[in-house]
């Protein structure tokens, strides 16, 4: 009854139009002073000591180094490499959007971000040489999702914070420790790999069938001079990556690097952001910062209640006495996740559905890596699904076509997707496979 009148409230708050932050700490008071006697004060520390997390950080800095990225001209390189690369093959231009939302995935971190990206270059010249406006929009809307899939992710780290610190019980009794940040990002390589191909082999595909044009094959020397232009960019990737796995920095200071690497190569090395552009893009950062720490913000104080009343624990228990299963509870949790997908941001979801979700699957028997890939790609879907999803309108926004026809344009990627999801819902050693060959879990 507790969670059915937490959960009313906060419905008919989002029924209202209003935004999802305003929402969940309009819920938490409410239930403050109409349900429960927890003082105040004990929600004001929660407040503090709940979003005083040197994992936070990381948010600010991923999103600081993505503006400058965006902003410069690392984009435009990568895009420039990978259709030296594959722009041969069938649907070469499609393909190349796919390769360069993978590879500017891997240094932006965010899936809005990779299609505006990519998407506002590519797109232009995809209908310059003859392909469908549909074709080029339906791939670069879903292979956008890939920012938050292929790490470093924003959602990840957002996974990461809401289960930090749960005590969740294993079905032999034992306590699970929740996933590290580091851990979720070298879980991420393989899927994130694995998705690109799969969206990939769907546009070549599509493509093959349709008898849309081919570039000619690139030479040697130009790839190699495409190689040598985007490098600065790659090696982000490297130092991501090499730097958390290697011990140098853990991803929190790995993204501060990100930041301050990103800011010179777009401003002295690549110059195509002059010094008097950075303080646009500061203030962009900010209030895009802003608004997510809000959310986290709010949604620890909802965690909060949702802990005190032993809500996650009453729901893990009643869902084990239904007798479900492991393989049936994934499949629901995947059900109620796309259709919430369809209304809602995918951090607010994560921070409000984590902390109910995560003790359950834990219970059952589910790796807590494994279970945070498997959030972090339905809520990649749900980036690309109406009628929320905030990759359809930027790419609506970038081909001017109605949000109707992006939709309908996307929905053979969007399939795929799907057929991925159950792949790496009921194979977990996709997403364990790299962590535990470099020995993180």
């Amino acid at each position: 009854m507790t969670a059915l009148i937490i959960f009313l409230i906060l419905a008919a708050l989002l029924i209202t139009g209003m935004p999802v932050s305003i929402a969940l700490g309009l819920t938490v008071f409410a239930f403050l002073f109409g349900f429960t006697t927890i003082p105040l004060d004990s929600i004001a520390l929660k407040l503090f000591t709940g979003i005083e997390k040197f994992e936070i950080m990381a948010i600010p800095f991923f999103i600081l180094a993505g503006n400058f990225l965006t902003h410069g001209g690392v984009a435009r390189r990568m895009i420039r490499f990978a259709t030296a690369m594959v722009g041969h093959w069938y649907g070469g231009m499609g393909l190349a959007a796919v390769l360069s939302c993978a590879l500017f995935a891997a240094i932006s971190g965010s899936s809005p971000a990779t299609v505006m990206a990519v998407g506002s270059i590519l797109l232009p010249a995809m209908v310059q040489q003859g392909y469908p406006p549909r074709f080029g929009v339906g791939t670069v809307t879903t292979a956008g999702g890939l920012g938050i899939l292929i790490p470093p992710s924003i959602v990840m780290v957002m996974y990461s914070v809401a289960t930090s610190g749960m005590v969740a019980t294993g079905p032999d009794g034992g306590q699970v420790l929740s996933a590290s940040i580091g851990t979720l990002f070298m879980a991420g390589v393989v899927p994130g790999i694995l998705l690109a191909m799969m969206l990939g082999a769907t546009t070549i595909f599509r493509a093959w069938r349709n008898d849309y044009p081919r570039m000619e094959r690139a030479g040697w020397g130009e790839r190699w001079r495409a190689f040598r232009e985007s490098i600065w960019g790659l090696l982000l990737i490297v130092i991501i990556m090499g730097g958390i796995y290697g011990g140098i920095f853990t991803p929190t200071e790995a993204a501060a690097v990100s930041a301050v690497y990103a800011f010179v190569i777009a401003v002295w090395v690549y110059r195509d952001i002059r010094l008097r552009d950075v303080p646009r893009v500061l203030l962009t950062s900010a209030a895009m910062s802003a608004m997510l720490l809000y959310i986290i913000t709010n949604a620890v104080m909802f965690a909060f209640i949702l802990t005190s009343e032993q809500i996650p624990q009453a729901m893990s228990s009643w869902i084990v006495d239904q007798g479900l299963g492991r393989i049936g509870f994934l499949l629901v949790v995947n059900v109620l996740l796309l259709a919430i997908g369809m209304v809602m941001e995918p951090s607010a979801i994560v921070l409000i559905m984590a902390p109910i979700l995560y003790p359950v699957a834990v219970r059952l028997g589910v790796d807590p890596v494994h279970f945070g890939i498997m959030m972090v790609v339905n809520m990649e879907i749900g980036l690309c699904t109406p009628p929320v999803g905030l990759n359809l309108y930027v790419g609506s926004a970038i081909s001017k076509l109605g949000l109707t026809e992006v939709t309908r344009a996307a929905a053979p990627w969007i399939l795929t997707a799907l057929a991925f999801l159950m792949l790496v819902t009921y194979l977990p050693d996709i997403t364990l496979l790299l962590p535990r060959l470099l020995g993180m879990n």
